[in-house]
């Protein structure tokens, strides 16, 4: 590939932190993106762009995660699975799986809303990664879907259904209409988008597992069937694993782009943009001629401004921003609006003080892609002993630091850790005090998310334990998160107070 001045240029990934599973439409001069928001919550995060390069969040499809009950303590890898996002008959929708519950839809006027509440359009365990599609030659509308075999026994193939023009429901019980056992070599068939294109009834979806796989290709004269099937993107020898389920989008000019994302560990699953044309033969040609590209040509429309999705925070009026989800279905009295800046966390009494992981009242950000340093100012405003709150890397394994009150009215500085198989955390540096209540705390995070965590109450920064390799859960990346808890016991134990969240990204060398 010829060189071409920088600013021609993109780099990827343009979404370098866990935004897994996306999927992407145009609406006019604008692009929309959603992905997969598994027991968080708020759900369904919603992304807009100008040039399919820089990304802003402006906001989320699902307030809380329904049946409420069931999502009232963290379940990290369930919840909102692979959503597809579509716009037709004037509105926004969002199919996604629950592969506990079903097929459910939200729809809405416009991208911010006001989103419906979600509707079950299938019932059934195991019924993923659906895709609606309303054909506009037939007006017949169809659905997509995929299957996960720890809830169903079954994978490895994709079902397809008439739906009724109003997304409301199926008309049918469905039909295997792509059976990956009967296709030499493919295993893990999932992630389906359905398009009509050229008269073809198409089926973009991957195969070989999130590390390793592969980008597919399917097209059929109808939507039933018989699909015949082509790989369009592969790894080969380049650098990145597995290029994996997304969306393809074309610009106002018809240029044609796909979006996918590359499963990078504790950083989760970044996305990728990809060039794509199509071959003589009418089958999709995406990236390199099949190969991931890094560095390539800008798409056609105006290149805008640098974005990404906010990170930084100052909490105005105690209000976390967009890029906060709580670890399950919040319940009034977590966090305190006010007349200041500052976010003031209740000290939530728990039985589970001794594992955030099972904890609900956690606040979480995604963790970068790239090196960066991570900073909070907290100071711990409870009385109450035991009583403690403080910055965390959060997966199957975490560490966190920040501030505890002891029996004897002391506060100190305190920073633990759980391992994966541990059921209960541990110190990771001895306790030290800290006058006043107060700390800077501070996460450097290097390559392979290795953390190292350090402090300040007043005299300097000082590091503190052992480096700390962050760990995914098992679909999501790993997460930031903020926290502030008490024992078991009766009445209100007090608040934490968090200010001038920052997050500083460390900056390549042109030559790196």
């Amino acid at each position: 590939m010829s060189a071409e001045p920088a600013d021609l240029t993109y780099r990827n990934p343009v979404l370098n932190a866990d935004w897994s599973d996306p999927d992407v439409i145009r609406v006019g001069d604008d692009f929309y993106l959603t992905a997969s928001s598994f027991g968080r919550v708020p759900g369904l995060p919603l992304l807009h762009s100008r040039d399919l390069v820089n990304w802003t969040l402006v906001g989320h499809a699902l307030e809380r995660l329904e049946p409420e009950a069931e999502f009232a303590t963290p379940r990290h890898d369930c919840g909102v699975w692979a959503p597809a996002l579509r716009h037709h008959g004037d509105r926004f929708w969002i199919f996604w799986g629950d592969p506990d519950q079903g097929i459910f839809q939200v729809n809405g006027p416009g991208i911010r809303g006001p989103w419906s509440r979600p509707l079950l359009v299938k019932a059934g365990k195991g019924l993923i990664d659906p895709c609606p599609l309303w054909d506009d030659e037939t007006g017949e509308a169809y659905l997509v879907h995929a299957w996960a075999k720890s809830r169903s026994g079954v994978k490895n193939r994709l079902t397809g259904h008439r739906m009724h023009p109003h997304g409301t429901e199926l008309l049918d019980e469905g039909k295997v209409i792509v059976d990956g056992d009967r296709i030499p070599g493919w295993f893990t068939l999932e992630g389906p988008k359905l398009y009509r294109h050229d008269g073809w009834f198409w089926i973009l979806a991957p195969a070989g597992g999130v590390e390793t796989g592969w980008q597919g290709a399917f097209r059929s004269r109808a939507f039933f069937g018989p699909y015949e099937e082509k790989v369009v993107l592969e790894q080969k020898d380049t650098g990145v694993n597995g290029p994996h389920q997304g969306g393809w989008v074309r610009t106002p000019s018809g240029e044609d782009w796909f979006l996918h994302f590359q499963q990078r560990g504790a950083y989760g699953r970044v996305v990728h943009l990809q060039p794509m044309r199509w071959d003589q033969e009418g089958w999709p040609v995406i990236g390199d001629d099949g190969a991931p590209v890094a560095v390539h040509r800008r798409p056609d429309p105006p290149a805008q401004p640098p974005a990404a999705p906010a990170t930084d925070d100052d909490f105005p009026g105690g209000r976390p921003g967009r890029q906060w989800q709580w670890a399950a279905n919040p319940r009034d009295g977590w966090a305190t609006q006010h007349s200041a800046d500052g976010l003031r966390l209740t000290c939530v009494r728990s039985a589970d003080a001794h594992d955030l992981r099972a904890l609900p009242h956690v606040l979480t950000q995604r963790l970068p892609g790239t090196p960066c340093t991570v900073e909070v100012d907290l100071r711990l405003d409870s009385e109450e002993p035991g009583a403690r709150a403080g910055l965390a890397v959060l997966g199957d394994a975490y560490r966190w630091i920040g501030l505890q009150r002891d029996a004897g009215g002391a506060v100190h500085l305190v920073h633990r850790f759980a391992e994966t198989v541990a059921e209960r955390e541990r110190d990771a540096a001895h306790p030290r005090p800290a006058p006043g209540g107060r700390a800077r705390l501070r996460i450097d995070i290097g390559d392979g998310a290795r953390c190292r965590f350090s402090y300040d109450t007043g005299d300097g920064l000082r590091p503190s334990g052992q480096v700390f390799a962050a760990t995914p859960w098992r679909w999501v990346g790993a997460l930031l998160g903020l926290v502030a808890l008490a024992p078991s016991g009766r009445g209100h134990a007090g608040t934490a107070t968090f200010t001038q969240f920052r997050i500083r990204i460390q900056e390549k060398r042109a030559d790196q």
